[in-house]
């Protein structure tokens, strides 16, 4: 009787150890200011300029979880635009990634991404690797500005980003380097 009361005493250490050793990630975008804050258990830890969407490529809002990271990623859309460390979230390929256009961090840049600066995203990135995507939540708030919605094409349309398979051709297909054909 002895021995299986110690070994759930142990299993149960186990369980709160592995669980202590894995902190909440949240990271909060906030559209309207164009700045995200980086919480680790409820703590901040980091506050830095973004760039979203700019007119006619909405970043869409919600509550995500990453589902990959790549560490180099080049954009097959955007002319192999580098996109350093990688934070995907959604199907289409939206990513939190680094960009070499910091002049524009704080304004609506992107075509649909959310850009930090590649110090930042390295940062970020080296973070939610060691800290596991399974406990990253990414969450995404504001509205895009009124001059986008109720045009055609624009807000929460992504047909032509997605008029391919992103798993097979697009910007979910790899993230080797520029294609060289």
């Amino acid at each position: 009787m002895r021995v299986p009361t110690v070994a759930a005493a142990i299993l149960g250490a186990f369980i709160l150890m592995v669980n202590a050793a894995q902190a909440q990630v949240v990271i909060t975008v906030d559209k309207a200011a164009q700045r995200m804050t980086v919480t680790v258990n409820g703590e901040e830890r980091h506050r830095w300029p973004v760039s979203t969407g700019m007119a006619g490529y909405a970043t869409p809002a919600g509550s995500f979880v990453p589902s990959r990271l790549v560490r180099e990623h080049y954009s097959r859309e955007w002319d192999n635009a580098p996109m350093p460390h990688s934070i995907f979230f959604t199907d289409q390929g939206h990513a939190i990634h680094g960009s070499n256009a910091t002049g524009r961090l704080g304004s609506r840049a992107s075509h649909g991404c959310v850009r930090l600066s590649p110090a930042n995203a390295a940062t970020l990135f080296k973070l939610v690797q060691a800290e596991g995507i399974e406990v990253t939540k990414i969450e995404i708030t504001g509205s895009d500005p009124t001059w986008t919605a109720g045009r055609s094409g624009l807000g929460g349309d992504y047909s032509r980003l997605t008029s391919f398979d992103p798993l097979a051709s697009g910007i979910m297909a790899g993230g080797s380097g520029p294609s060289r054909r």
